[in-house]
């Protein structure tokens, strides 16, 4: 059996870039010490925009441009981006289809015991990726570890954790 660690969208915007905040700031050294003690396959995922941004649905909703591929915002941070060893998942939108299907396959490969969500926002893309990810493999437990996971203010934070709890995701506090 074997034990995923899935690092979403820990990238230099949202951490203290366009849409950084100080909680995000904050977890990155529990982020990076989580992926240097995990005991499994580590996948990272990346928040692509592109030039159009502005023109898009997301982009009306909330007008910050931010993880356009390419620029620094985009890029996962330095620490973390040392410690990936497999190709990042550039994702479109919140959650990732193609993410499923990995978590399929390589479920189908050798059965996957548990997968733990970490990253930014709780309350969007970390939350939308855990549920994915429930519902592509709804018999693998899944696990948000609160603690290296930050939402858009702390708030959020906690209300996507109680909605992920609710949903059979286990919260590890």
């Amino acid at each position: 059996m074997q034990k995923i660690l899935l690092v979403v969208d820990m990238q230099n915007d949202f951490i203290d870039g366009a849409l950084g905040t100080a909680e995000a700031e904050k977890i990155v050294p529990l982020v990076k010490e989580k992926i240097e003690g995990f005991d499994g396959t580590v996948l990272f995922t990346r928040d692509t925009h592109f030039d159009n941004y502005m023109e898009t649905q997301e982009g009306k909703r909330l007008p910050v441009p931010h993880c356009i591929k390419g620029t620094e915002g985009w890029q996962i941070r330095k620490e973390l981006d040392a410690l990936r060893t497999t190709e990042a998942i550039d994702k479109l939108t919140f959650g990732s289809s193609e993410l499923g299907q990995l978590l399929v396959k390589k479920n189908e490969e050798e059965p996957i015991e548990s997968i733990t969500v970490i990253g930014l926002c709780t309350d969007i893309c970390v939350i939308s990726n855990a549920l994915l990810a429930k519902a592509f493999l709804p018999e693998t437990e899944i696990r948000v570890d609160a603690k290296c996971c930050a939402g858009v203010t702390p708030q959020s934070h906690e209300n996507a954790l109680n909605a992920m709890s609710v949903c059979q995701i286990v919260i590890e506090r």
